[in-house]
């Protein structure tokens, strides 16, 4: 039996407010930051508003909108598994949620070996 493994998930209520992003705002895709600015926050843009290149790694897709992680970031977290979720306030000054009064944040957990087996990691 193969089991199947994503690098990013997202929890009901993350998918609840990407929806609610997308119809205010069209398609969406999320970066996740590195620090400074917006601390470790997942950042929500309108597709094309965030230029990606060969420094950012496709995690996948949460609610149809791809994910993506700096190269260098992704290194360090490469065998942990992103969980996008939504607590209440306001995201980065950037992101398309700020005006929900919820925020997304990320949670993350340690893939377990088989996971890792799966992801050639």
């Amino acid at each position: 039996m193969t089991i199947e493994v994503s690098k990013v998930v997202a929890t009901d209520a993350a998918l609840e407010l990407i929806e609610i992003v997308k119809a205010k705002h069209g398609p969406v895709m999320f970066h996740q930051s590195g620090g400074c600015c917006d601390g470790s926050s997942p950042m929500c843009y309108a597709q094309g508003e965030f230029l990606v290149g060969d420094s950012d790694v496709w995690l996948g897709d949460i609610g149809g909108a791809p994910f993506y992680m700096s190269k260098s970031q992704y290194d360090y977290w490469k065998n942990t598994m992103l969980i996008i979720d939504v607590v209440p306030g306001r995201g980065g000054m950037f992101s398309l949620e700020g005006p929900e009064g919820r925020r997304f944040l990320t949670r993350s957990r340690v893939f377990s070996d088989e996971e890792r087996r799966v992801l050639g990691l």
